[in-house]
Formats: C-alpha cells, sequence, structure tokens
C-alpha cells in the first residue's frame, strides 16, 4: 500500500497511519504532509494493534514538551494494556531513567547526568574524536570506496563514547549491538537483555574499580543512584550518544554529497558544515518522532482530543516542516525541536554538533573527490518510527595514503575494526514477522 493510501486511514489500520514499513521509512515527509490534513495532531499507529496520537505542529509540539504534569513520561499505566510480545514495548516501557521519569525523580537523574557530564574535559573530548577520526579514514583511505555510514559514522561515537565512559571494547560492543536492536525494533525482547547485562557487567566493573571516566562519576555522585538506576542512565546516555550522532553524521554528509545547494560550495573549496547540520536538524533529524508522553486522562490539545494512557509522541521532523513555522532560512537557525525542549531538552548539544562537524570536516579535507557511489534516490533507510537512519551510504574517491601518526596509533585501528566486525556478526536477526509488518503486510 502506498504511503498516501496510509496517509489517508488505512481501514486496515484502524484508519490510523502506520509509521512503519519501506514506504514510510523512504518517504516520511510525504506521510507528514499528507497527516497535516488532520490538523497539529494526527492518528498514527507506531506498530501493529498500537495506536499514538503524533504532534505535527510545531506550536502544539511546544505545548507538550513544556507542560510535563499534562503530559508525563511514565508509561506504566499505558504498558498495562499492551501485549508482552508487542515489538516496541521494550523500546516504550517505563524504566527508572531520566527521560521516562517525573518530577523529582527526574530532577535527581538528570542532576547526576549533568553534573557527571559536565566533568568531562572539552578538550580532552576533541582531542578523542580527532584522534578517532583520522584513525578510521586512515583505514579506509587507501580502497577507494567506503560506507561511511557502516566504516565511518557508526563507528565513531562508539569509540569516543566508550572511552568517556571507560568502557572496555567488548562490552561497549555488545550495548551497541543491543541498542541498534532496540532502536530499529528488530527482535527487541533480546536486543534490550544484551544491552543491559553488558551495561550492567560496566556497573559491577567500575564498582570495584573505579577511574576517572563518566561510569564512576555517576557511581560517585551525591544523588547516590541504585545499581539499576546507573544500568537505565548509562543505556540511556550510549542510546543517545551512538545512534542519533551517527545518524546526523551519516544525513549531513549525504546532504552535503547530493544536494546542489551545499555539492556546488564542495566543489568550490568551502565547506558549508554547519549549514549542513542546521538543515539536517530542521529537515532530517536522528530522532524524527520521540519525546513520548502519557496522559492520564482525556486531554484537549489545540482543538484534538488526545485520550487518557495513548502515546503523545512529538513529530520533530513534521514540527519542524510546519508550513505555519516555516523559515526560509536554515543556516544558523537554531530554533529547531531536534534537541527537544522544556524541561527534558538534551544537556549536550553543543558536544553532539562538535562531534558531527569534526568527523564531516576531516572525512571532506582528507578525501576532497568524494562522491556518492549510487544515487541519492536508491539509497535506503532504516525502519523504526522514532529514527531517520541510512541503512548505508557508500562514496568512492582517489585512494590516498595517510600516513599513521609519530606515536603508536595501531591499537586504534585495530579497535575500529574489531568493532566494525562484531557489529556486523553480531546484529540481530529480523524475524519473518517483523519483516511482515515492517513491509505493511
Amino acid at each position: 500500500m502506498s504511503s498516501d493510501a496510509f496517509a489517508a486511514g488505512c481501514p486496515a489500520h484502524g484508519g490510523r497511519t502506520p509509521l512503519y514499513g519501506p514506504d514510510f521509512a523512504a518517504r516520511p515527509q510525504r506521510v507528514y504532509e499528507a497527516l497535516r490534513r488532520y490538523g497539529p495532531v494526527a492518528p498514527v499507529e507506531l506498530a501493529p494493534g498500537v495506536p499514538a496520537s503524533l504532534v505535527i505542529s510545531y506550536s502544539a509540539a511546544l505545548d507538550v514538551l513544556r507542560d510535563p504534569v499534562t503530559f508525563p513520561k511514565d508509561a506504566r499505566r499505558w504498558q498495562q494494556g499492551v501485549p508482552p510480545d508487542c515489538p516496541v514495548l521494550p523500546f516504550m516501557m517505563y524504566r527508572p531513567a531520566c527521560n521516562l521519569s517525573d518530577g523529582a525523580a527526574h530532577v535527581r537523574l538528570r542532576t547526576a547526568i549533568a553534573d557527571s557530564l559536565s566533568r568531562v574535559d572539552s578538550t580532552i573530548l576533541r582531542e578523542s574524536v580527532e584522534r578517532n577520526v583520522e584513525a578510521l579514514i586512515r583505514g579506509f583511505s587507501e580502497k577507494g570506496t567506503v560506507d561511511l555510514r557502516a566504516e565511518y559514522a557508526l563507528l565513531l561515537p562508539i569509540l569516543v563514547f566508550n572511552e568517556i565512559l571507560g568502557c572496555p571494547s567488548d562490552i561497549g560492543t555488545r550495548i551497541v549491538v543491543g541498542m541498534r536492536g532496540f532502536v530499529e525494533n528488530v527482535d527487541t525482547a533480546n536486543s534490550n537483555q544484551i544491552m543491559m547485562k553488558a551495561v550492567a557487567e560496566l556497573v559491577a566493573l567500575k564498582r570495584a574499580r573505579p577511574d576517572q571516566d563518566l561510569t564512576s562519576w555517576l557511581i560517585a555522585h551525591p544523588a547516590q543512584l541504585t545499581d539499576e538506576e546507573l544500568i537505565e542512565q548509562i543505556a540511556l546516555l550510549v542510546g543517545l550518544a551512538t545512534e542519533p550522532e551517527q545518524n546526523l553524521i551519516a544525513n549531513a554528509l549525504l546532504l552535503l554529497l547530493s544536494d546542489d545547494r551545499f555539492a556546488g560550495d564542495l566543489s568550490g573549496g568551502s565547506l558549508p558544515v554547519e549549514d549542513a547540520i542546521d538543515e539536517v536538524l530542521w529537515a532530517d533529524p536522528p530522532l524524527a518522532n520521540w519525546a513520548v508522553s502519557y496522559p492520564t486522562q482525556d486531554v484537549d490539545l489545540r482543538g484534538v482530543r488526545l485520550p487518557a494512557d495513548q502515546p503523545v509522541v512529538i513529530g520533530f521532523a513534521a514540527a519542524n516542516t510546519d508550513p505555519a513555522a516555516a523559515s526560509t532560512n536554515r543556516a544558523g537557525n537554531r530554533a529547531h525541536l531536534a534537541w527537544g525542549a522544556g524541561p527534558h531538552k538534551c544537556p549536550s548539544q553543543g558536544e553532539a554538533r562538535m562531534i558531527a562537524s569534526v568527523a564531516i570536516e576531516k572525512v571532506l579535507d582528507a578525501l576532497p573527490d568524494m562522491e556518492l557511489a549510487v544515487p541519492a534516490s536508491r539509497l535506503e533507510w532504516r525502519p523504526g518510527f522514532a529514527q531517520r537512519a541510512l541503512v548505508s551510504l557508500p562514496v568512492r574517491f582517489s585512494p590516498i595514503h595517510i600516513p599513521p601518526p609519530p606515536t603508536p596509533g595501531g591499537q586504534e585501528m585495530g579497535l575500529a575494526g574489531g568493532l566494525a566486525t562484531a557489529l556486523r556478526n553480531a546484529a540481530p536477526r529480523r524475524s519473518n514477522a517483523l519483516v511482515r509488518w515492517w513491509r505493511g503486510d
């Protein structure tokens, strides 16, 4: 069934538009535009039999994000009516995590995260990004071709964040493997187990041998987080630091390599990287639909009745492109909602932009004749209602030799290579049932 038919309200889905399947993954903006016929909020389906309301108006999204009392994050009342095999349940269920808590609990957990993140030295962080970027580029610069998503954008945030967490590579790999399946709604129960077991091992390791790293600082924080709370906050941080970050890098690189507004500047020697990042955060944000809340009673939002205990999802991509709030100049305009708003707004957006900027600038500088290996229209997008994420980003370029740095650096590249292999081999298997509902069958 076409995305137009879905957006019109498919009878097979209770008149709701499914936010899954290849049609939605390939052309989400087409679906969002069709949904505007409903007004500021549209009826959608997150998975078969999982109804939700998608907020697609910019001003209505701000109303929800800034009102945590009316729109709380606690999912426990909702999940009581959801079958245990629901594919999005592990992704949306209540956990004692900062982004899923309200009131005093939220303040306590967010304070522990914010205080610990503030101890990360920005100079050391940038050095880590640059060192890992250079090692990754050296690893593929002589090949002439590379999948920038799998061999660059995916690996960089993992390598950097493993250093920040003080996380051994074997544990870090398992955390990310689980997180990836979790976000993509692929074998979510097993992916959740893989991720949480690995994070628990990290917490146990750092309780026994604390160091100068983010995990140890969270453990030592005056909030005295329990092991369960520590595991949940670290899983949250890993998810936000890896999945959205790799999507931001890959989506901005795609824009720079395929859009005439930017590609012409690249050939002239100018790298409008910050402009491309702003454009992506407006039109193709890495988290396209998220910030889920669960009203405990029926609520009127801009003339739309939202039923109690049903998910209300913020459509960041749709709200950012709302015609009523459209901006004619996005370069340097940071009024988008990609980082959220209100009390749950992302606390580390500056660091996220820095990582993406360094990654993009350095690979374009090192490989100046890089171009897409296939037309942009043939690229595929990964499933899942929450993300805007490429399957791959194949490029070609003139092979060059980049000598290693004067100091020994082979260990970094060995870690990256091993991580790439582990992620390929350990990718969660898609069940036939999941494949069917992705396809909209």
